[in-house]
């Protein structure tokens, strides 16, 4: 059966794939979906791939809608309102910890390796956010070079994207090609997108089968990596503080809306 709900599920991630500093991993979290999507993507290449890309296809779908209609929008919001924009993301991603909490069984299984695991990944992350993050101007010329530089960038941002709490576009900012790729997005260059999408693909699938691998053998252990991630992703999104009473005021409301969204996705997701 096609899970066509995934569609809007797709559009979330999507959404969030394009802001520098919010993980769509930690988005699939949010949704209840993150090991089914690490499950699946490993299960393509079984002899049950026909039920995966039931569950895939409908969700890549969502993400391809919501990166190509979305693209200028997020690029717009981050221009002119970055303050509140992040604000709502890190209110969407403080309250995913809580289910994270349950569903790694923190209280029951944890041991100080895993409180020791947990501060790795948090310092891991939190430390991007001193990293130099300024880039130039897109790209004009194009060579054999310049292609290969954006298949291995996809590549590698792509794997940080499918692990909770890194997130591929600031991997893309770092590395100085996330505004030729968003541009690409968004005036249709194919053969950015193209480039951009099958280094994204193949890292996705490498990037899967290491995550499975350690969620199926050392579940514990990956979970306390896994909520590290995510409280360290905190830090890289940070805005800072509101700078007047009325950002106050907004950035607040977009915090709390970033909760509620997270709470209303628990309520429907984990039933």
């Amino acid at each position: 059966m096609w899970e066509w709900r995934n569609i809007y599920r797709g559009m979330i991630m999507g959404a969030s794939d394009v802001v520098p500093g919010v993980s769509g991993g930690t988005i699939a979290v949010v949704l209840g979906i993150y090991d089914r999507l690490i499950a699946a993507i490993n299960g393509i290449f079984s002899r049950e791939w026909k039920k995966h890309l039931k569950f895939l296809i409908p969700l890549g779908l969502g993400i391809g809608i919501s990166i190509v209609l979305l693209a200028r929008l997020i690029e717009w919001l981050f221009e002119h309102y970055p303050g509140p924009t992040k604000f709502f993301f890190l209110g969407l991603i403080i309250g995913v910890i809580p289910y994270l909490v349950h569903k790694g069984d923190v209280k029951n299984q944890f041991k100080a390796k895993h409180y020791l695991l947990l501060l790795i990944g948090a310092v891991l992350v939190a430390s991007m956010a001193f990293f130099q993050t300024s880039e130039g101007e897109q790209m004009q010329n194009f060579t054999l070079s310049t292609y290969i530089l954006l298949f291995f960038s996809g590549w590698i941002a792509s794997s940080a994207m499918i692990l909770p709490g890194i997130s591929g576009s600031f991997i893309l900012l770092i590395i100085g090609v996330y505004s030729t790729v968003v541009g690409g997005i968004s005036d249709f260059r194919f053969d950015i997108i193209a480039v951009v999408g099958l280094g994204i693909l193949f890292g996705i699938i490498v990037m899967s089968k290491i995550v499975k691998y350690f969620l199926d053998n050392y579940t514990s252990g990956t979970f306390a990596v896994i909520i590290g991630l995510v409280v360290g992703s905190v830090f890289v999104i940070f805005p800072g503080v509101p700078e007047n009473g009325g950002m106050w005021i907004v950035s607040f409301i977009t915090f709390l809306s970033g909760l509620l969204a997270a709470w209303l996705l628990g309520r429907v997701e984990y039933k």
